[in-house]
Order: C-alpha cells, then sequence, then structure tokens
C-alpha cells in the first residue's frame, strides 16, 4: 500500500520519491496544501474504491496515516 500511495504522490504533485517515507508529514515534510490534499483524497477514492470521510482528514497529516487509513 506504501508503495501505492507513493506513486500517486509522485505521479499528481511531482513529490521527490525520496522524500516520502512513512512519517514525512503531508504539510510540514512535502508541503502539501489544502487544495492539493482535497485532490488527492479524489485520486485515493478513484484509485482505491473508497469513500474518505470529511471528518477523517485532520487525522491524516502523515504519509503514514494514509496508508494505514487506506489499508482498512
Amino acid at each position: 500500500m506504501f508503495e501505492q500511495v507513493k506513486e500517486i504522490l509522485v505521479e499528481e504533485l511531482g513529490t521527490n520519491p525520496d522524500d516520502i517515507t512513512l512519517e514525512a508529514e503531508l504539510v510540514n515534510d512535502l508541503g502539501i496544501n489544502s487544495f492539493e490534499l482535497a485532490n488527492l483524497v479524489i485520486v485515493f477514492e478513484e484509485r482505491f474504491d473508497v469513500e474518505v470521510k470529511e471528518a477523517d482528514l485532520p487525522t491524516l497529516s502523515t504519509v503514514g496515516d494514509i496508508v494505514e487509513y487506506l489499508s482498512k
């Protein structure tokens, strides 16, 4: 799952693959803004056939949080 999330971050945002770790914070380490996060949520929903609840968004602060959320 991590590799799939990493691939999406690289494809969608042009993020340096070396910067993407499970501990990497989306805002502080990867520089993702709220618009980019909203776009990522749409991509994750489509790619993994899940629904990300708006109330859950504040809990997704690291790449690891996303991997864990999508794995459930």
